[in-house]
């Protein structure tokens, strides 16, 4: 080497500083830090006689400041290099192999790539910048459903989820596979509200032929207690729309009701030919059954969950609840004392059906007002021809009225029918129990269960299902609580939700507290509800737990206030769905149905 000694000193320092310049930047105030160890003092001093000069340098400027823990490889080698490709792309590839379309495509974007709106880029055709997808079926149901199944996709309607694949991927007939997909996706039909107008034209019931032969009977619960009563049973006559609303008290019983019936009803117009009613417990009773079997007086019962098919008994109940909120709102631990007058001012009201009123029709005249009298009173010697003209009357006027009605209802419905042997779904509606306290996820639950495999018709607005051996509800339901169910390869579900899935009861009493609203001091108590655990219990008025739950009685409610036991009773009335005198009967005890026996019912 050609150089000096001095050069040489030089080019060892350069070598030395460039090959330990990481270890020097760091040592910009070295000479002027304190020596704490004695290992610093002995290294310090080896340094002594050389002239050198630390200078700080940034750490934005030290691009370089992790130097020190890497391996320092004069020749890196490439040891071996790997990539992947998603497999969406392979599938992609494959469906151009079995589409002629779309393999002509690539032959003529080989040839000619100036095509105005399709592209050749990695061997992926883009048609306007979007994947261009091939006649593949399988692979259309699998974008479909990522984009519409999943949490980005959100199960939303056609247009979004055609929008939202729009944004990527083209194929021919997109739209129409993306509406079949979602039509028939399971999750959508069970947890979607039915936004069509109601389902099932009105089938008004038949009109009686005497006075009293067809009656209808409801009962109005949750009532605040007023006397030895908390509620009341409504008895109505389907020819003068005659009404008779009794006070009755909780717990009560199907033998109760019946003796009830007979002191109240029976004395004054004797067995009817037949009693419309809803599914109650008290009127799917062994008992109740029988009773009136061994009378010969023909039970007829709405569907399941249709409160509608005896809807003029709930149109009655609306009366009687308007008038009772109108005088007693401010006292409404009286409002026994105002059923009798209540029951007058009904049975004096001119009926919108026939234009009379039912007082007028049953007796052939009104009743006495303010001391004063209907002049318009038959007499003895007119009595036969008033009966054959109020006979031909009420039957013309109910008539026009029934036409009237099913004209009016029908435009906010639609005709729906089903043949045997579809699947539907069902919707569940627990009118029966709108007093007890909704579940915590009620609002998150199915709104459709199933798909069930439809039996038979019955009438022709209602259908019997195949429902799971387990279950305890009637397995007939009116039109309006079924919806087809769209696609193909169903299976029966095994599993229908209890009649209390979407309602929960009290269990027991955890605590007691006293609130302060305003100048009231209100007692509560802290409530664990059915099929919840203790964590969501409630704070419940004790008044208003007691007015919701009728049917355990007031000292029922009382008692466990004072003992915090359970209402077990009640409970296993609603839970074993097991009853004594007043059990209910399986599905295929029940009577006929309204549809069955009098006709159609909407």
């Amino acid at each position: 080497m050609s150089l000096s000694a001095y050069e040489k000193e030089y080019l060892a320092i350069l070598i030395a500083i460039e090959h330990w310049r990481h270890y020097l930047r760091s040592l910009a105030r070295l000479s002027e830090q304190r020596l704490h160890t004695p290992w610093q003092q002995k290294v310090f001093t080896r340094l002594l006689g050389l002239q050198y000069k630390v200078i700080y340098k940034k750490g934005t400027d030290n691009k370089a400041a992790d130097a020190l823990s890497r391996y320092p490889f004069q020749h890196p080698e490439c040891a071996a290099l790997s990539s992947c490709e998603p497999q969406w792309i392979t599938e992609i590839n494959d469906s151009y192999t079995n589409d002629p379309h779309s393999s002509q495509l690539l032959a003529q974007l080989a040839v000619n790539s100036n095509d105005v709106h399709f592209t050749l880029f990695n061997g992926v055709i883009r048609y306007n910048g979007k994947i261009w997808i091939g006649n593949h079926p399988a692979l259309h149901n699998k974008l479909i459903n990522a984009f519409h199944s999943s949490a980005i996709g959100g199960h939303s309607g056609v247009p979004v989820t055609l929008a939202r694949l729009k944004q990527l991927f083209a194929w021919r007939g997109m739209k129409s596979a993306v509406k079949s997909f979602v039509q028939s996706c399971q999750v959508c039909q069970q947890a979607k509200p039915d936004r069509s107008r109601s389902p099932g034209l009105l089938q008004p019931l038949p009109v009686p032929a005497t006075v009293w032969e067809i009656i209808s009977m409801d009962f109005i619960e949750g009532l605040p207690s007023s006397g030895h009563a908390n509620c009341i049973l409504v008895v109505v006559d389907l020819f003068t729309k005659y009404a008779h609303f009794i006070a009755l008290h909780h717990p009560f019983t199907a033998s109760s009701v019946a003796r009830v019936f007979h002191d109240q009803v029976y004395k004054h117009h004797g067995l009817p030919q037949a009693i419309v009613s809803d599914r109650d417990r008290i009127f799917l009773s062994r008992f109740w059954q029988q009773l009136f079997q061994l009378a010969d007086v023909q039970l007829c019962m709405s569907t399941s969950y249709h409160p509608q098919s005896d809807g003029q008994t709930e149109r009655v109940n609306q009366c009687l609840e308007t008038f009772l909120r109108c005088f007693v709102h401010t006292c409404p631990n009286k409002w026994s004392s105002w059923l009798p007058v209540a029951q007058l001012w009904y049975n004096s009201s001119p009926h919108s059906t026939t234009g009379r009123a039912p007082f007028q029709l049953l007796y052939g005249y009104l009743p006495r007002h303010f001391g004063i009298s209907d002049t318009l009173v038959v007499a003895p010697s007119d009595l036969d021809s008033w009966w054959t003209e109020r006979q031909l009357m009420t039957d013309a006027t109910f008539g026009h009225a029934k036409t009237r009605m099913k004209k009016q209802a029908d435009k906010g419905r639609s005709e729906r029918e089903f043949q045997v042997g579809d699947w539907v779904f069902l919707k569940l509606q627990p009118y029966v129990q709108s007093s007890l306290a909704p579940r915590a996820n009620q609002k998150l639950a199915f709104k459709f269960f199933g798909p069930y495999q439809i039996l038979s018709r019955v009438g022709s607005v209602a259908y019997k299902l195949q429902l799971p051996a387990s279950a305890a509800i009637h397995p007939v339901f009116h039109v309006s609580q079924l919806k087809r169910a769209v696609g193909s390869g169903f299976t029966a579900s095994p599993v229908l939700p209890d009649p209390s899935f979407e309602w929960s009861i009290p269990l027991q009493i955890i605590g007691r507290r006293t609130v302060t609203r305003g100048r009231d001091s209100v007692p509560q108590v802290l409530v664990q509800w059915s099929q919840m655990p203790e964590s969501l219990a409630t704070w419940e008025d004790i008044e208003a737990l007691k007015q919701r739950f009728p049917r355990a009685g007031m000292s029922g409610v009382i008692r466990l206030l004072k003992m915090g036991g359970m209402l077990a009773s009640w409970l296993g009335q609603v839970q074993q769905k097991k009853l004594s005198l007043v059990g209910r009967v399986g599905p295929g005890e029940t009577g006929p149905t309204i549809e069955t026996s009098l006709g159609q019912s909407g």
